[in-house]
């Protein structure tokens, strides 16, 4: 026979230094390529066979074999599909990337076949993750239908050249095998073959099988084991999210969750359907009943797994989920993908982009769903993961008001675990009221309690309580149904105009003193004026509108980051005693030493009130103790 040397019709050394070290992150990939070009290859042949009669299933049925030689180092992946010709092989094998997928599918058109299979493709960039692990491959291959036994040997060290050359094959098929490298041997183990099936390929849908070597009782004499060899499947076959819902147990979505989550316990809800159109995939989608403790750290690894054709292509495709939905776990199983899709590829291909957006529906509609029909359970859910669905109120601008309606909050009004929606706020507002009043505090106990709800309360303005740290960073700029968000710890606070009359002619009585006060903390705040939001309480600590919340500067302190120091606006409340006796001491001496006293003191009680410790809490507590004393006598 003769033996035909060739190059490789593309710059074959720079493409596999590439898929090496950038498409592949791990070597045993190679062994899932193999398995996938196999099934490709048997599915084919399937679809061929149904109009052409020469090609058959065989006696033993569609399978592929592992077939391993550890005296010899080789590894053989062998299937009895669609096989090659000389030409085919020359063409498919002699070029990266090219799997003769479009010109199958380009036949097919071609004839105005409408019903095309779903797995077509045979050979692409995955055949040469092999290199990889063997220095040497070798295809042998004999196309199917086809009279005689002439085969096909093709063979390459992966230097930039192959070899070809005709032989005679016993039946159809292919086999593919690699010439390990020393130090790749533990892929002959049968324990390490079958946990690469186990972990990439249990769901491929024809039987991997491997004759390995058990201990059987002797059938000349039942006291004596005798080792035989025996051929067993390696894979389930079981593609749970490609059957159909009614097919499925709830015991089998479980046991599904269990073994790709590593969650012990049952999901709250289960995503299961097929899309089809512009994008055509299969999707089993879990929302978990219990939050990941690292779910809030940034190493977290989101997003589904990955499958292409039922190969799986990644464990994580953050690419297919948006942050803010980082705790639904599942499957992707798509048609459309290229088995050899890189990181960088998924970050720009549309298909991604169309099955993340239909997800993202999806999983929404769901949680919605779950909000209105089975509230008990949403609760536990929203105790669970609220704090990272919120998120997407700032980040997700087109879909922000559906996720808003999503979001519970105790209120001013509410019960005692019980909760409101943005939409029975609105509901519920004044009349003429313009805004939703919201503040922040680590503790419902304490929210309630805050001075900065006073004037609310009183006039029965209904405040949203925000626990979670994020909750100022998400509310800024935010507007529901046309209303806008108002912190009730920041900017300056007038009810109405009649309010706003009477805070300017308290304004003019005490302008000297305000002066006065905000000279002598010229330091410590950026201004001092009369407060719309007090009326108890003779003062607090108020940010402008666009500074950053207090709990929010605590939080970024907490977790190192410079944080500008920002000036707070001192609010004083004129209806209080103690502000009109501090005017009485002003207008009769200003240099009087208890002024100064109490300016102080009125600004570590503002600070202890905010959450914060007097800038000099021992002189704080030694005025204080005067101030005892003094009453006492």
């Amino acid at each position: 026979m003769t033996v035909e040397k060739l190059e490789f019709k593309t710059e074959v050394k720079e493409l596999l230094d590439l898929m090496i070290h950038s498409l592949y992150s791990h070597k045993e990939v190679f062994l899932r390529e193999l398995v996938s070009n196999a099934s490709d290859a048997i599915d084919r042949a399937h679809y061929e066979s149904l109009t052409n009669s020469d090609i058959s299933e065989g006696e033993k049925g569609w399978k592929i074999r592992i077939t391993v030689d550890k005296d010899a180092g080789t590894l053989m992946v062998s299937d009895n599909g669609i096989g090659m010709s000389k030409d085919e092989a020359i063409e498919a094998l002699g070029t990266i990337a090219h799997s003769g997928t479009k010109e199958f599918l380009a036949a097919l058109q071609s004839k105005e076949i409408k019903d095309n299979p779903e797995l077509i493709g045979q050979f692409g960039v995955g055949f040469y993750s092999s290199f990889m692990v063997a220095d040497t491959i070798t295809v042998i291959s004999r196309k199917a239908g086809q009279k005689d036994k002439r085969g096909v040997k093709w063979e390459s060290t992966g230097d930039g050249v192959f070899t070809v050359e005709e032989i005679e094959k016993e039946g159809k098929g292919t086999d593919v095998i690699l010439h390990l490298k020393e130090e790749e041997n533990k892929y002959l183990q049968e324990w390490e073959i079958r946990n690469i099936i186990r972990k990439y390929s249990d769901f491929i849908e024809h039987p991997v099988v491997m004759d390995v070597e058990r201990e059987r009782e002797s059938v000349l004499d039942k006291t004596k084991k005798v080792k035989v060899k025996e051929e067993e499947t390696l894979n389930s076959m079981k593609a749970i999210w490609l059957k159909d819902k009614s097919e499925i147990s709830e015991e089998e979505y479980n046991e599904f969750y269990k073994h790709i989550s590593h969650d012990f316990s049952n999901p709250a809800k289960v995503i299961h359907y097929k899309a089809e159109g512009t994008s055509e995939f299969h999707a089993l989608l879990y929302i978990p009943s219990v939050a990941p403790i690292n779910i809030l750290y940034r190493d977290y690894k989101i997003g589904p797994m990955l499958y292409v054709k039922r190969v799986q292509i990644m464990d994580h495709c953050e690419e297919l989920i948006t942050p803010y939905l980082r705790f639904i776990k599942g499957v992707v199983d798509s048609s459309d993908l290229p088995l050899n899709i890189s990181r960088e590829i998924l970050q720009n291909n549309r298909q991604v982009e169309i099955i993340k957006k239909n997800i993202t529906k999806k999983a929404l509609d769901t949680i919605g769903d779950m909000r209105k029909d089975e509230y008990e359970k949403y609760l536990k859910f929203y105790e669970e993961f609220g704090r990272v669905l919120k998120e997407g109120v700032h980040f997700d601008f087109e879909r922000r008001e559906t996720i808003a309606d999503l979001l519970l909050f105790p209120s001013t009004h509410t019960e005692e675990g019980k909760f409101r929606t943005f939409q029975e706020y609105v509901d519920n507002m004044r009349e003429g009221q313009k805004d939703i009043y919201y503040t922040t505090g680590s503790s419902l106990k304490e929210a309630l309690q805050s001075p900065y709800l006073e004037a609310f309360k009183e006039r029965g303005y209904e405040v949203l309580i925000m626990l979670d740290d994020i909750d100022d960073f998400i509310m800024a700029g935010f507007e529901y149904k046309g209303k806008k968000m108002k912190s009730v710890i920041k900017g300056d606070i007038a009810f109405d105009k009649a309010e706003q009359a009477d805070k300017e002619k308290a304004k003019k009585k005490y302008e000297k003193l305000l002066e006065f006060i905000k000279d002598r903390l010229k330091d410590d705040v950026k201004d001092v004026r009369l407060s719309g939001r007090l009326t108890d309480s003779a003062c607090c600590l108020v940010a402008d509108e666009g500074d950053i919340d207090p709990q929010m500067e605590k939080l970024l302190k907490a977790m190192g980051q410079d944080v500008p120091q920002s000036k707070r606006i001192l609010e004083i409340n004129p209806d209080h005693p103690l502000f009109a006796s501090m005017n009485a001491i002003f207008e009769k001496d200003r240099g009087n030493d208890t002024l100064q006293e109490y300016i102080m003191l009125l600004y570590g009680q503002a600070l202890l009130l905010e959450g914060s410790k007097p800038k000099d809490p021992a002189a704080f507590a030694r005025a204080v103790a005067k101030l005892m004393v003094e009453n006492l006598r």
